[in-house]
C-alpha cells in the first residue's frame, strides 16, 4: 500500500493543451475536516486506508496542498441541458487535478469538486455544499456496490466556509475518481463551435486510451460508438432494474464510457412509480424514471451527431438501432434473475409487466418486494406479499402464472433460491431519508451516521446484525423529500 506521497501521476488529459482545459488551482476550504472515506475507492490508488485520518489528507483534498506532479486542469465542453443546447459549460466548481495510474497499470482521474471558481463558473460561486457531496459520496459507492457502472467517491472534505444556497450552509469538496471525465457534451463542444482539428484530436485521445481494442476494426470510430451505445445500454437497464433515478440526464452529465456520472437530484424509488420525478426542477418530467430509457437513446444520437464528421450517417442510425434491443435484453435477463428465474421464456417480459403494473398500483415497496421474494418458496413468498396489493384479484392471477412460470424453470431447494435471488436483490439501498438523516447528523458536526450507512450501503446484499432500521420502508415523511439540482 502507498503514502499519500507516493502516488504515480500520468495527466494525458491535461497534454491536450489549452484547447481542451483550462489551468486552475483550487480555492482551500477553511477548517478542513475528514467527513468520510471509502477504503474501497482508496485501493484503487493503491492508497493504505490509515491515510485518511492523518492532518495532510484533508489538506490535499481541501485544496490546501497539491502534489507537484498534479496539473489542475478545469474542463471546457458543452451540451443539452433539457433539451435545449448551451454553447459552453465546463467544470464551473471541479478541477481535474490528475490522472494517477496505479500498481495494476490502471489510470484514475482525480476530479476535485467544489474546488472554487473557474472560467465556466456562470456567475456560480465553485463551490459544493455539505449535503451534496455527500449525497454524491453515498450514491456512488452504493451504486458500485449494486455492480452498476458508476464513477467512484474516495473521500468529502467538510470544512467552515461558509456557502449561500436557499441558504448559509458549509462548503466541502467531494473527490470523485472515474477511468476518463469526458462527457458526451466534450464532442459537442467541439463539434459546434466548428473546430475540426480538436475533434478529431478528442477522438483518438478516447479511442486510444479507453477504446484500444476498437482500433482492430475495419471502422475503429464506428466501434467505438457501437461500444458507447452498448454501455449506455446496460447501466440505463441497471438502473431500471434497480429502480434508480439520476434526475439529470443532460448530455454534459454522460460519460463518454457509460459510467453512471454528475450526481445531483438522484433517488431510489422508495414505492413503485414509473412517472416518479426525483428532481424538484423537472417541471415536464423529461427525466422522470420511465423516461430514461427514450433520453438515454436521445444522448446517443446527440453524441452521433457530434461524430458525423468520421462515421456516416447511415452507420451512426444502424448503430443507434442496436440501444433498444441491447437495453431490453440487458434489463429482461437482471429482472429475470431478481425474480429467481434462471431459464428464458417468451412471456417473460409480459410477466415483469403485469408486476410492476400491479405494483404501480398499490404502491409497493420496490426494493423490499423483490428481497421478500427471494425468502421462501415461491407458493410461501406470493402468499405473505398478497396483503401489499390493492388489486387481489389481479395480485392472485399473477401469482398463479408465477408459481407456474418458477415450477418449469427448474428444481431446486428453498435454500439455493433464497441465496441465488439474495444474491441479485439488495437488502439495503440509498434511500432519500436514509442519505437525509446522515447530513442533517453531519451538519451538525456528527459525521457517525454518515460513515455507518456508507458501510452498510457497502454491502447491500447480505442482512447486517443490528441494521434493521436501514432495511425499513421510509415513513411518510421520507417519501416526500425535494431534491433539486441546488450544490
Amino acid at each position: 500500500m502507498k503514502a499519500l506521497d507516493e502516488l504515480t501521476f500520468d495527466n494525458r488529459f491535461a497534454r491536450l493543451g489549452d484547447a481542451f482545459s483550462t489551468h486552475v488551482l483550487p480555492e482551500p476550504l477553511d477548517e478542513p475536516r475528514l467527513v468520510v472515506a471509502s477504503a474501497a475507492a482508496m485501493a484503487l490508488l493503491d492508497l493504505d486506508p490509515a491515510v485518511a485520518e492523518t492532518p495532510v489528507f484533508a489538506e490535499l483534498f481541501g485544496g490546501h496542498k497539491l502534489w507537484a506532479e498534479a496539473q489542475p486542469r478545469a474542463m471546457v465542453y458543452s451540451g443539452h441541458q433539457f433539451g435545449g443546447y448551451t454553447p459552453q459549460l465546463g467544470d464551473g466548481r471541479g478541477l481535474l487535478l490528475g490522472e494517477v495510474y496505479n500498481q495494476a497499470g490502471e489510470h484514475w482521474d482525480l476530479h476535485l469538486k467544489g474546488a472554487g471558481m473557474t472560467p465556466y463558473s456562470r456567475m456560480g460561486d465553485g463551490r459544493a455544499v455539505l449535503r451534496s457531496s455527500i449525497r454524491e459520496f453515498l450514491a456512488s459507492e452504493a451504486l458500485h456496490a449494486l455492480g452498476i457502472p458508476t464513477s467512484r467517491a474516495l473521500c468529502v472534505i467538510g470544512s467552515s466556509t461558509p456557502v449561500w444556497r436557499e441558504k448559509q450552509e458549509r462548503g466541502a469538496m467531494v473527490l470523485r475518481l472515474a477511468p476518463s471525465h469526458i462527457r458526451f457534451g466534450h464532442f459537442e463542444y467541439f463539434y459546434y463551435t466548428q473546430k475540426p482539428e480538436q475533434l478529431a484530436e478528442l477522438a483518438e485521445h478516447v479511442l486510444n486510451l479507453h477504446y484500444p481494442e476498437c482500433r482492430e476494426q475495419p471502422e475503429p470510430y464506428l466501434a467505438m460508438f457501437r461500444e458507447i451505445v452498448e454501455r449506455n445500454a446496460e447501466m440505463i437497464a441497471k438502473w431500471q432494474a434497480y429502480g434508480f433515478c439520476h434526475g439529470v440526464m443532460n448530455t454534459d452529465n454522460m460519460s463518454i464510457l457509460g459510467i453512471t456520472f454528475d450526481f445531483g437530484p438522484f433517488a431510489f424509488l422508495d414505492d413503485f412509480d414509473a412517472h416518479f420525478i426525483c428532481n424538484h426542477s423537472d417541471h415536464e418530467g423529461r427525466y422522470s424514471f420511465s423516461n430514461q430509457v427514450p433520453i438515454g437513446q436521445w444522448n446517443l444520437s446527440a453524441l452521433a451527431q457530434a461524430l458525423t464528421p468520421f462515421i456516416s450517417v447511415d452507420a451512426l442510425k444502424e448503430a443507434l438501432g442496436l440501444y433498444l434491443p441491447l437495453y431490453q435484453a440487458h434489463y429482461l435477463d437482471l429482472m429475470r434473475r431478481r425474480l429467481g428465474l434462471t431459464t428464458a421464456e417468451e412471456d417473460d417480459q409480459k410477466l415483469v409487466e403485469r408486476l410492476l403494473k400491479l405494483m404501480q398500483n398499490s404502491g409497493v415497496d420496490y426494493t423490499l418486494f423483490f428481497r421478500r421474494l427471494g425468502d421462501e418458496s415461491a407458493a410461501l413468498a406470493v402468499s405473505r406479499l398478497r396483503d401489499d396489493f390493492v388489486d387481489l384479484a389481479g395480485f392472485d392471477a399473477w401469482a398463479e402464472q408465477y408459481k407456474a412460470r418458477v415450477a418449469r424453470d427448474g428444481d431446486d431447494s428453498e435454500t439455493q433460491r433464497r441465496e441465488r435471488m439474495h444474491a441479485v436483490n439488495p437488502l439495503y439501498i440509498l434511500r432519500n431519508y436514509l442519505a437525509q438523516n446522515a447530513i442533517a447528523a453531519a451538519e451538525s458536526g456528527d459525521y457517525s451516521e454518515v460513515r455507518r450507512l456508507h458501510e452498510v450501503l457497502n454491502n447491500p446484499f447480505e442482512e447486517q446484525a443490528g441494521m434493521e432500521q436501514y432495511a425499513q420502508r421510509p415513513p411518510d415523511w421520507g417519501k416526500h423529500l425535494e431534491i433539486s439540482c441546488s450544490s
